[in-house]
């Protein structure tokens, strides 16, 4: 930072929104400070699968897909969530994601058509993935920074926002004990899923599952957003909401893919969902079930034959990537007692704590539909489904329980500045990304949501918070 620590802007958090932020304000001729607690730029953006969520796209439309509008995703994003989101900056979001997708793609990340898919339960592919994933992503922005007059602090936690007493207008920050003045500041410090009080307190349904709960994000997302803005005054909304995705709590590592062939039952022993259910909804119907959670089925067949799917299958031989459902990893975790094995249904049932008599039925109709070649429940694809025949039968509990994101944060109006409890405006202060509440709704849309959610404020923040500074110059 320069010496006379004087900025137009000051940028907290350099993930995606936090970038996307001091580009824009950059860009509009604020003379910006990019400040970041850890080593190198990225945050939780960098680290994703690097899927960014919108409708409209010159991507859709390379892959034959014409006519899908910010309109029909916002129809699809209220619906999921039962409006229970603030229509307002879903509104933004929509109506922003396709440009945000192309900003990126201007600056070099590649988005095959060809990689374009369903990433929700929507009908219309929506969800892009960037090559090179989030990484790319990330890359890309830090490149875009470095191109850039904007001043970047890492490895440096701010310590507090500064406030005008007299006006109740934020002023700057403090780090390390000194005074950083600005017109604005803008709050893009990521979640706190790395911090388990915080976890405690505003995601109870993650912190519920105890030792089985772990964060997949970057290890820096402790909540400074939270505790900034609330000291200013801002007002926190969307308590208990985020992302979580389901683990058998093998290992703390991010499950690849659950095969198509697991049977899920709960604990009255029936089906409940069809076992290929797209993640954005599956946490919420496993946390429905009695126990809040489900227990996935197999037999012996099955175990033996367990190998990574194709697209898997040369970064698991070459050991990049760990998977739980391969032969090897499930007789560890039979031996470690992680996976029940008896020899029959009625065993395996009483050793899990589920109704016999309907696991046998649920079994016996789904080995049936197997051999009919149509799922009659759930209409799961044929070609995913296995028999469950041969002993020893086998039962791994399945509980939701990584935290991918949180979605607790800071209260905010379409122009992402941050709002009190009385739904004022706190002058001066901006925010964007996983930090802010009311976006992301009990519903995770589909892949990609959270990085289109960052993208889109981030950019909205830099734009406001340099018209901030003109405003007041």
């Amino acid at each position: 930072m320069k010496n006379d620590r004087i900025y137009d802007v000051i940028v907290v958090g350099g993930g995606g929104a936090g970038m996307a932020a001091a580009i824009e304000a950059h860009d509009a001729g604020a003379r910006v400070v990019l400040i970041e607690a850890d080593r190198t730029l990225g945050g939780s953006t960098a680290l994703s699968g690097g899927v960014y969520y919108a409708a409209g796209t010159s991507i859709q439309r390379a892959a034959g897909i014409g006519g899908d509008t910010a309109d029909a995703m916002f129809e699809y994003y209220m619906t999921l969530n039962q409006h229970r989101v603030e229509a307002s900056l879903a509104r933004a979001l929509c109506d922003h994601a396709a440009e945000g997708l192309e900003w990126l793609a201007g600056m070099g990340v590649v988005f095959d058509p060809a990689a374009l898919y369903c990433s929700g339960v929507e009908s219309v592919p929506r969800g892009h993935a960037a090559t090179g994933m989030g990484a790319a992503m990330g890359e890309a922005l830090d490149r875009e920074v470095s191109r850039r007059d904007i001043d970047v602090a890492l490895n440096t936690r701010v310590q507090q926002l500064l406030m005008d007493d007299s006006t109740g207008r934020v002023q700057g920050v403090r780090v390390n004990d000194e005074d950083v003045h600005s017109a604005a500041v803008v709050i893009a410090t990521g979640g706190f899923g790395a911090n388990p009080h915080l976890l405690y307190m505003h995601y109870p349904e993650a912190a519920a599952h105890g030792d089985w709960t772990w964060y997949i994000g970057n290890r820096n997302c402790m909540g400074d957003g939270l505790a900034m803005g609330e000291a200013a005054g801002a007002d926190i909304v969307g308590h208990n909401r985020g992302l979580l995705l389901t683990t058998p709590n093998f290992k703390k590592e991010l499950e690849a893919y659950a095969p198509g062939w697991l049977v899920y039952v709960n604990r009255e022993g029936r089906r409940f969902v069809d076992e290929t259910a797209a993640y954005a909804v599956m946490a919420g119907v496993i946390k429905e079930q009695t126990g809040g959670s489900c227990f996935a089925i197999f037999d012996d067949v099955a175990r033996r034959e367990a190998r990574p799917y194709r697209e898997f299958e040369d970064a698991f031989t070459a050991g990049m990537i760990t998977l739980n459902w391969v032969t090897e990893e499930l007789d560890a975790q039979i031996a470690a007692g992680k996976v029940i094995k008896a020899d029959s249904l009625a065993e395996l049932a009483t050793r899990c704590g589920i109704r016999p008599g309907a696991l046998a039925s649920t079994v016996d109709v789904y080995n049936a539909d197997l051999q009919a070649g149509v799922d009659s429940r759930f209409f799961k694809k044929a070609e995913e489904m296995k028999p469950v025949a041969t002993a020893p039968f086998y039962a791994a509990e399945m509980r939701p329980a990584i935290v991918c994101l949180t979605s607790t944060g800071l209260r905010i109006n379409a122009r992402t500045q941050v709002l009190d409890q009385g739904d004022r405006v706190i002058r001066g202060l901006y925010a964007a990304g996983e930090t802010t509440g009311g976006v992301l709704g009990d519903r995770y849309i589909g892949g990609g949501n959270a990085i289109a959610n960052a993208i889109v404020f981030g950019r909205i923040s830099g734009q406001q918070a340099a018209l901030e500074f003109k405003r007041n110059n």
